[in-house]
């Protein structure tokens, strides 16, 4: 056996045998199984910025802090955290009880203890910029450009920020912030993508990229239950990457897969009532998991001036931006097609479920076709005459709801045409300033509005900023909002500068989502999130 074949085959053992564990008649082991249907590009936490990277990186690494179901938080590889009197240091006291994965990157092949050092360098690699982590801009203006990140100790960490931010502490709860040793960086280079050594509840296995990736518990995981049993419950995980929502449902169906996310529109209809509940046949066998989620779907506009498309496009007329809000019924799409799971987002880009939230103080759009026809009217184009076509860039899974919208705006004298393109080619087109008009979703990467009203920050690129929206007093409400910690008052500056963006309408919100699960019925434990993260720890079969 030649020397790649024997690489080859000590890499895919473990898959092996892990898989060896499972038949079709029912699993020897307590393996948790999943299907991630647009695949897995990297196992690196530099570079999660999809919820199909989250999921794992969730599973592999911990973070300073995290984020509980309440959306409170909490500790994790820190015990607690001091906040200077000028709030712009921020002193965490850390865990001496967390050890990095057994991996050959160490002596003996042992994990050794997480150090503040180790802190250092993590954080300290999303900056480098030969790393380009597409999370690098998450602490641009906001940290310390001399000394940011300090080791003070083994056990004690500091975090120094040019002002004070009271977001920080969410920032530091992303995927992004995933702590991990520089000796394994080191000794696998760029191919720690595909081999990732962490902290976390389960250690990587085995992966064979496009078929089958396998995490197996970490027995020296450092979190307990509630009795002092240590976590987590399962034996490992498995994901494969079938391609085909359809394929997906069927090795649901056949319990082949412990759970599937979200609901195709292939089958919701098959599945859920109109009310957003399991139909009849369907109850008993399986489990419906649902919970509120921070993410808003909306469509963008581009408001760059000087990008080619938009001198002459009527998207650059305010009233034609606002007609178009008012222009289709979002009760009646959230309805139809979404079975009533989500919200119609008539209110502000802040979605439902964020403490500043308020439909009473921040006033978005409600269908109003008389309305849109007045804008119109006012914009120089009575009943959409003279108006020219506008386009719509979305992607298939998205058309239904593109179409929906554009059957409702031309009955109100606003043409459009939808076209459907690849998902990274749309994300392409935003982040170049190309896609005048398109369909855009953003989830939350930690509960503050903040996180949400950066995607209108003028001195934000895209991302987060794919509108190019520039307001200066939308700027002043957003600056000083973040450097508030007074939550009430907070909560205010948001509504307001969530108003500004709401009167000029670069966005056009659609519905505020839900996390939405189908899941065996033998799952305990097994939770949705706002957050839609995987959380495995605590999850255990009957």
């Amino acid at each position: 056996m030649n020397r790649i074949r024997t690489d080859i085959f000590y890499l895919l053992l473990p898959l092996l045998l892990l898989s060896a564990c499972y038949n079709r008649s029912g699993r020897k082991k307590n393996i948790f199984h999943y299907n991630e249907f647009s695949g897995i590009p990297t196992l690196d936490p530099a570079f999660a910025k999809s919820q199909a990277t989250m999921w794992p990186a969730h599973q592999l690494f911990n973070t300073l802090v995290e984020i509980d179901d309440s959306l409170h938080l909490v500790p994790s590889l820190a015990r607690r955290w001091d906040l200077s009197a000028d709030r712009r240091e921020y002193t965490f006291h850390l865990r001496t009880d967390v050890w990095f994965h057994d991996d050959p990157a160490f002596p003996g092949g042992k994990g050794r203890r997480m150090l503040a050092a180790d802190v250092v360098y993590s954080l300290s690699r999303l900056l480098d910029k030969k790393v380009a982590s597409p999370g690098a801009w998450i602490f641009n203006g906001k940290a310390d450009t001399l000394q940011p990140f300090e080791a003070i100790n083994d056990s004690t960490f500091r975090l120094r920020l040019l002002r004070p931010y009271h977001p920080v502490l969410g920032i530091l709860s992303m995927q992004y912030c995933s702590i991990l040793p520089r000796e394994a960086v080191e000794k696998y280079g760029t191919d720690f993508r595909r081999h990732p050594v962490g902290t976390g509840p389960f250690r990587f296995a085995a992966w064979e990229e496009g078929q089958l990736l396998v995490l197996k518990k970490n027995e020296k995981y450092f979190e307990q239950d509630s009795s002092g049993n240590r976590l987590p419950y399962l034996d490992g995980i498995r994901v494969s990457f079938y391609d085909s929502k359809a394929t997906e449902f069927l090795l649901f169906r056949q319990r082949e897969l412990d759970f599937i996310n979200d609901i195709d529109a292939s089958f919701k209809d098959e599945v859920l009532t109109k009310k957003g509940t399991l139909r009849k046949e369907w109850q008993g066998k399986i489990n419906l998991v649902t919970s509120p989620y921070l993410n808003i779907e909306y469509l963008g506009i581009l408001m760059d001036s000087t990008a080619a498309g938009i001198k002459e496009s009527p998207l650059r007329i305010k009233k034609i931006r606002q007609a178009i809000n008012y222009g289709f019924d979002r009760r009646k799409m959230t309805l139809y097609l979404r079975n009533s799971l989500g919200t119609p987002a008539e209110s502000g880009f802040i979605p439902l479920g964020l403490p500043s939230f308020s439909a009473e103080k921040v006033k978005g759009y409600q269908y109003d076709p008389a309305k849109t026809k007045a804008l119109l009217k006012e914009a120089g184009f009575p009943d959409g005459k003279g108006l020219p076509r506008i386009r719509l860039l979305t992607i298939a899974i998205y058309a239904d709801m593109a179409n929906f919208i554009a059957k409702q705006l031309e009955e109100s004298g606003i043409p459009v045409q939808v076209e459907v393109v690849q998902k990274s080619l749309l994300i392409e087109l935003a982040s170049g300033s190309k896609a005048p008009f398109f369909r855009g979703s953003w989830i939350a990467d930690y509960p503050d509005a903040e996180n949400y009203l950066s995607v209108f920050y003028s001195k934000n690129p895209a991302p987060p900023n794919y509108t190019r929206y520039n307001n200066p007093a939308f700027d002043r409400l957003f600056e000083k909002a973040i450097a508030e910690d007074n939550d009430s008052v907070r909560y205010e500056l948001y509504r307001q500068a969530d108003q500004l963006v709401m009167n000029d309408a670069p966005v056009v919100p659609l519905w505020y989502d839900r996390a939405v699960r189908l899941a065996q019925t033998n799952l305990r434990d097994f939770k949705a999130n706002p957050l839609n993260l995987l959380e495995l720890r605590k999850t255990r079969f009957d």
